[in-house]
């Protein structure tokens, strides 16, 4: 309990600013019209490669011993590859829709 409170005391600047960020990021959302919605969140989920990439190398750079940074690094890159997976597949369907019915 005293390491998680003496954490907290020494990144309390960052966690501030990650809390504002959440609420930044929700309001900008929440105020996409739904015509856009569809086109810029599949490229914001293409984005996401450069998350896999920065995980990878997390990963290949830390110390064996250190699970939180291979774990951590593990969940990147499953969850960004997902988030790119999907962000191609709306995408897809999103150019499905454009294309000359025969």
């Amino acid at each position: 309990m005293e390491s998680i409170l003496q954490f907290i005391s020494t990144n309390q600047q960052i966690i501030y600013i990650v809390i504002l960020m959440i609420f930044v990021g929700i309001e900008v959302i929440g105020r996409v019209p739904s015509v856009l919605h569809t086109p810029l969140m599949s490229g914001a989920n293409a984005i996401h490669g450069v998350v896999v990439i920065g995980a990878i190398i997390v990963m290949g750079k830390a110390a064996t011993d250190n699970y939180t940074a291979l774990i951590l690094g593990f969940l990147a890159v499953v969850l960004g590859t997902i988030n790119v997976v999907g962000g191609f597949v709306v995408t897809d369907r999103m150019l499905e829709m454009f294309k000359k019915k025969k």
